[in-house]
């Protein structure tokens, strides 16, 4: 027999997700089975699945121990040493903010946010072996829940990633970010000089075998999602011009597609940039991918959940090669690269 008493992260969900979770190479007919047969039960009693379940709930589960293994998936001990392996082969991930119920990440480049593929190890993976080393998470807490990454940069963009360690964190960061309530601002380098604040509106669609997206003004396919981009210079030499970049719309490759829409690509952006520029850069500086990073993050002044996070702001130090071709194309400033990855107290 094993008993499962239910955490706070487990709690509000129904008894047949939590199993299904539990015993999850189990088919449902049989988690049904061992519950009409109370070889399953909720508080001692019969339950058909249905409960909604509370903190401290008991869950009895009168089944052998190898009927519980066999239902449970479970990574082999190399596999899991190569996957710490790879985690540990990751550049270096640098905790910006973490408490009870979130985690904020400054994310480098060349590293996923989350995997694309089964063989991927990304920020996720990142995160969880960091909780687990760190005697914040369990083994066994991973049956049931898995605390995760919310936003997602591309690979080769770097800063802020927002990750959820408690269920409350994770349902409060997706709510936000589906609300569009987080202030997101980015950073970038584009080729030509910028004189004025604008703001983009237009329509994206993705080629999912290309890996690429498409913006027009108006929509011309029924994928088309609506995107917008606002944008204020805030240095220039006339050659290339330091954007800071407000994500209103978050959409796959948006600010580089719609920068380079308007004439201003990324300076290293090998999908959607100038490749005489590119080819340019990458000889001088040794740049292989779009200078972008995702530096500030300003949270609501009002938040029933997570009250600890209203009002508060972030902003995450740029990479230092990001910095050193920002110094040495004469658009270097302290806004970009001198302040520090505390949050600020109040609104600049």
């Amino acid at each position: 027999m094993r008993k499962i008493t239910v955490t706070k992260n487990e709690a509000g969900q129904k008894l047949l997700k939590l199993l299904a979770k539990y015993l999850d190479t189990a088919p449902q007919g049989f988690l049904h089975k061992m519950l009409r047969k109370k070889n399953i039960t909720l508080n001692g009693k019969k339950a058909d699945g249905s409960e909604q379940l509370g903190e401290a709930d008991e869950v009895c589960l009168f089944l052998s121990e190898e009927t519980i293994l066999s239902f449970q998936s479970r990574m082999g001990q190399k596999e899991k040493e190569n996957e710490n392996e790879r985690v540990k082969a990751l550049p270096a991930l640098r905790v910006l903010y973490e408490d009870e119920d979130i985690l904020l990440l400054n994310k480098p480049v060349g590293v996923l946010s989350q995997k694309a593929e089964a063989s991927d190890v990304s920020a996720n993976e990142w995160l969880i072996s960091y909780l687990l080393e760190k005697g914040a998470l369990t083994a066994e807490e991973l049956q049931t829940f898995r605390p995760a990454v919310c936003n997602r940069l591309d690979r080769n963009t770097s800063g802020i990633l927002t990750a959820g360690k408690s269920l409350a964190g994770l349902q409060t960061l997706s709510r936000l970010l589906k609300e569009r309530s987080l202030w997101k601002e980015y950073y970038c380098i584009v080729c030509g000089r910028v004189e004025r604040s604008s703001r983009i509106t237009g329509f994206l669609a993705k080629n999912e075998q290309a890996n690429r997206v498409m913006v027009t003004r108006n929509k011309e396919s029924e994928d088309a999602a609506p995107v917008v981009t606002e944008y204020v210079p805030v240095c220039s030499t006339g050659q290339y011009t330091l954007l800071r970049v407000h994500l209103i719309t978050g959409k796959t490759h948006q600010i580089r597609a719609q920068l380079a829409s308007v004439g201003h690509p990324l300076l290293g952006d090998g999908k959607y940039g100038d490749a005489k520029t590119n080819r340019a850069m990458r000889e001088r500086f040794g740049l292989t991918s779009q200078l972008l990073h995702a530096a500030y993050l300003a949270f609501p002044d009002k938040m029933e959940a997570c009250p600890q996070l209203a009002g508060k702001e972030f902003f995450a130090p740029a990479p230092a090669l990001f910095a050193r071709v920002a110094r040495d194309l004469g658009l270097y400033t302290e806004e970009l690269c001198g302040r520090s990855g505390k949050y600020l107290q109040g609104k600049e």
